[in-house]
């Protein structure tokens, strides 16, 4: 099971002097639904190392990116069930937009984020690569959106169909980069 660590004690236990030839992966989002979308990223990211940083949005953060009704769960609800995944480590929040920041501090090896970003537009890639790590796209699930998803279940709420609910992978995919939940 992973740890949930505050951005210091992730230094601490994981900064470039502190890692012991560790390679350190980092990814980073919302996750207010965690779908079989997420889940594959996750293990992606994880096996490209040898333990995998997950950079949690904290509730403040999520409602400046996604809007007054997000995040669905809280972020102490979220950062446990990213822990509980086997393919994560650690989880950290970060209170800010981005996590640039962090990743000034924490310099991991790679960097991974969804295809569904440009490389070249990935919040803390200069800070990423001038620590000597790289940037590495995922393949993501066609489908598989936690905006997407929330959409659907307020329709089906509005319309009162319970019983109806689509498949997530067939509710629709991201139409901008970076909506992918």
């Amino acid at each position: 099971m992973g740890q949930i660590l505050s951005e210091d004690e992730l230094i601490i236990r994981l900064g470039p002097e502190n890692r012991n030839g560790r390679r350190v992966v980092f990814t980073n989002g919302c996750f207010d639904i965690v779908h079989p979308g997420h889940l594959r990223s996750l293990e992606q990211a994880r096996a490209l190392g040898d333990c995998l940083v997950v950079g949690l949005n904290s509730d403040a953060s999520v409602r400046g990116l996604k809007g007054p009704a997000r995040p669905v769960l809280p972020e102490a609800d979220r950062a446990a069930i990213l822990a509980s995944l086997a393919a994560v480590d650690y989880v950290v929040l970060f209170d800010r937009p981005t996590p640039r920041e962090l990743l000034a501090r924490l310099r991991p090896d790679i960097l991974v984020k969804g295809a569904d970003w440009n490389i070249e537009s990935i919040a803390g890639r200069e800070e990423v690569e001038a620590g000597g790590g790289r940037v590495i796209s995922v393949a993501l699930d066609p489908g598989y959106s936690t905006t997407n998803l929330i959409d659907e279940l307020r329709r089906r709420a509005l319309l009162g169909k319970s019983s109806e609910l689509k498949n997530p992978a067939e509710i629709g995919k991201p139409t901008e980069p970076g909506s992918s939940g």
